[in-house]
């Protein structure tokens, strides 16, 4: 029985040796783990509607331009709808409405959409004083933010805040580039929402409508968007004297507007002035007007890489009113005097409101241009 145990056990053994012998005479090469890169959090797969909805509507608007022109692309190869997009296309070059105060729909701005867009973040619009209707008025909007200004959106160009409730009789119009409106079916939806050119013909057209019209110009423009971090309010402002110039000359107040939280919805490249990146930058913006920053944010799906922007609190505040005297031609010293109380009320929003709406403030309001 010892023998033929051992004799079993030797052939098991042999068995054994052999098996690991063609194995290993085998290029196997070993299956690694599939690993997900630890910076990246994922969303939950159970989120409420609610949230899901202001994360569509975000999403939307932020490819708003990109979904409009794929459309009229797909309706082009259309062969029987030719005529009528040949005659869209004239007049689009022949439409003023841009100019003369758009086509506002107080439907299209009351729609559910810009409600769930605004509670994305969620934006709100603080009043601090009463605004008359009785006169003009030219809204000084800061900061630019990153990217397009999305408090500024919400606030002037919906009622998605409140903003016709807040202030009664007053008839906004968030001014964008003129560039816009060359872009079909894109041009129809913001020229619903009040939009017009930043042009100074069309800031005169609007304030010359009669009392209650108003003008909401995002001051900074894209040389503000480079300076856009979180954290940070780094204003370019000094030599922005063209809206003061423009409420001047048609007897409007001027009034100014401070975003918290439009600087903290995306993250953005370190770009300081005399970097690489800042020099291309600014050489960028020189040849074609505008700028692009090179930033990021969450995506659909997750919560730190994408170009959707944070859900981070948006507060615009409206300060109050600088009331200036009409002149056709202001000399430069009544500029600059209307700049000083402009820029002591911006600062006097900042200081009284940023222990509460900027907590995680870096560095504290700065002029930088």
């Amino acid at each position: 029985m010892d023998v033929g145990k051992n004799l079993s056990n030797a052939s098991r053994s042999l068995s054994n040796s052999s098996l690991k012998e063609k194995l290993s005479s085998l290029s196997v090469t070993p299956l690694k783990p599939i690993t997900i890169h630890s910076n990246i959090e994922f969303a939950p797969a159970r989120i409420p509607r609610k949230r899901r909805m202001q994360m569509l509507a975000v999403a939307a608007w932020s490819v708003a331009i990109a979904l409009t022109t794929v459309l009229f692309l797909l309706l082009c190869s259309v062969p029987s709808l030719w005529p009528f997009l040949a005659m869209y296309q004239i007049w689009i070059w022949i439409d003023q409405s841009p100019e003369h105060g758009g086509r506002t729909s107080r439907w299209f701005r009351e729609l559910a959409f810009w409600k769930y867009f605004a509670d994305y973040y969620p934006a709100s619009l603080l009043k601090v004083p009463d605004l008359p209707p009785d006169r003009p008025y030219v809204f000084g909007y800061h900061p630019h933010g990153a990217t397009s200004y999305r408090g500024a959106l919400a606030t002037f160009a919906t009622e998605a805040t409140g903003f016709s409730a807040a202030f009664p009789g007053i008839k906004p119009h968030l001014l964008t580039l003129a560039s816009n409106f060359r872009m079909p079916f894109y041009r129809d939806l913001i020229l619903a929402m009040g939009v017009c050119s930043v042009s100074k013909q069309s800031c005169s057209n609007i304030l010359k409508s009669g009392p209650g019209s108003a003008i909401t110009i995002v001051v900074g423009g894209a040389a503000e968007s480079l300076s856009a971090h979180p954290g940070t309010a780094d204003l370019t402002l000094r030599k922005r004297l063209g809206f003061i110039k423009v409420a001047i000359q048609h007897g409007a107040d001027l009034v100014p507007v401070f975003s918290f939280g439009e600087n903290d919805i995306y993250e953005q490249m370190p770009n300081q002035p005399g970097t690489t990146i800042y020099t291309l930058q600014k050489k960028f913006q020189s040849v074609f007007g505008f700028t692009l920053p090179l930033f990021h944010g969450r995506g659909l799906l997750n919560y730190n890489i994408g170009l959707l922007p944070y859900r981070r609190q948006i507060v615009v505040v409206v300060g109050k009113p600088i009331h200036v005297e009409q002149c056709g031609k202001p000399d430069i010293q009544e500029v600059m005097r209307i700049q000083k109380m402009y820029i002591e009320e911006l600062t006097r929003i900042w200081n009284c409101y940023k222990d509460q709406f900027a907590k995680a403030r870096t560095r504290e309001l700065s002029i930088i241009e």
